[in-house]
């Protein structure tokens, strides 16, 4: 049996699949607890890929707390407002907030739930006041119920020594918090940010299992981890490939691949986060498959990347073992994380993807995986 391609086909199911990931993925919720100017929306703007708390942006949720999202964007930031104020202003502010904790628990949607809550410290004060220690303990005290994890982070931590300092003197009062951590969410004049992708690892490993995929697509600070998660998509990617291959493949039939490798394209764009266009990826396909054509026969497909196979493609019996067939997904899998690495990067912009040159940086990539592996 030969199984025909079209290639538009192909790329509006990858669309598709793309955008109906990107649509459906939860609402993450972040509760940021500080004084005014001590970095709050600085951090946030850092963290993620969009301004989401530039300044006058939200709507007034309570007295003390208001909620700034953006259209198209799974991240709700609460911003606490009149921390700096006396003790009773800090008290309606805890139980405004323990109010809604316990709101979204109740409401049993996870996207209305609480997921995590980031209380700023300004490191450049080089202390932690006993109001704010005090703050801490009866809040956590009242969480203990709902386990809302609570990070302290200690903003604008230009000089690492003190900050470190501090950072002890916090962790030696041992209170409730799953982390205790200096941050520099910018490069300002001599000094480089830094501690932004640690508290991304934190978060994922205190977030709910249901909330990794969305902070692996906002979250613009831990290239390592974005590629890490991307890896293993190419890796279940590859597994699926080889169990297709178990009973080798006739070149005919090698189209049964496509939807293997589809899907795994498809991880890796959500993961990194990226708008991609149909134009683009019908670029990447036609790169990738050598065809500017609009059908071809999964034979054509196979032979056309075998062919960069040196000793593969004169295979006996025109079949694809389970491991070419593995070798051929991940080598796509991984040309196609260094291309959105390097778009992470600002080596590369989609709009390049749609050139010659781009379509050709993509072809070379593909070529260097394969050559690694082989």
């Amino acid at each position: 049996m030969t199984y025909d391609m079209n290639i538009n086909e192909l790329v509006n199911g990858c669309m598709n699949a793309v955008n109906s990931r990107m649509k459906n993925l939860k609402t993450l919720n972040i509760v940021v607890v500080g004084k005014t100017g001590v970095g709050k929306s600085t951090l946030v703007n850092a963290v993620f890929r969009e301004n989401i708390a530039a300044t006058g942006i939200g709507s007034p949720v309570t007295q003390h707390i208001q909620k700034c999202t953006k259209n198209g964007v799974p991240l709700v930031i609460y911003d606490t407002k009149g921390f700096e104020l006396e003790k009773k202003v800090q008290q309606e502010i805890k139980n405004e907030l323990i109010e809604k904790i316990d709101e979204g628990r109740k409401s049993r949607d996870i996207n209305q739930a609480i997921h995590c809550i980031w209380y700023c410290v300004n490191a450049c004060d080089d202390r932690f006041e006993p109001s704010e220690e005090q703050w801490i303990r009866e809040f956590t005290r009242q969480n203990e119920n709902y386990r809302i994890p609570v990070i302290i982070v200690l903003t604008k931590a230009y000089f690492k020594d003190s900050a470190q300092a501090l950072q002890k003197k916090i962790e030696a009062k041992n209170l409730d918090v799953k982390k205790v951590l200096p941050v520099l969410a910018q490069d300002k004049e001599n000094y480089r940010a830094y501690g932004l992708d640690t508290l991304i690892e934190v978060m994922e490993q205190v977030l709910p299992d249901e909330m990794i995929d969305t902070l692996m697509s906002i979250q613009i600070s831990n290239l390592t981890l974005k590629q890490k998660k991307s890896h293993m998509a190419v890796a279940a990617a590859a597994v699926a490939a080889t169990a297709a291959g178990a009973t080798p493949i006739p070149f005919s039939d090698a189209a049964v691949l496509v939807p293997i490798e589809a899907s795994m394209l498809t991880s890796i764009t959500v993961i990194f986060g990226f708008e991609i266009s149909k134009s683009v990826l019908t670029g990447l396909v036609s790169t990738i498959i050598g065809t500017g054509g609009t059908t071809m026969a999964g034979r054509t497909l196979v032979v056309n990347l075998l062919k960069m196979i040196p000793g593969v493609g004169s295979l006996t019996g025109g079949v694809i073992s389970g491991a070419t067939a593995a070798l051929l997904t991940t080598a796509l899998g991984e040309a196609y994380i260094a291309l959105m690495t390097a778009m992470f990067n600002g080596e590369i912009k989609a709009r390049d993807l749609e050139t010659k040159e781009g379509q050709e940086k993509l072809n070379e990539l593909f070529k260097e995986e394969l050559e690694k592996k082989r």
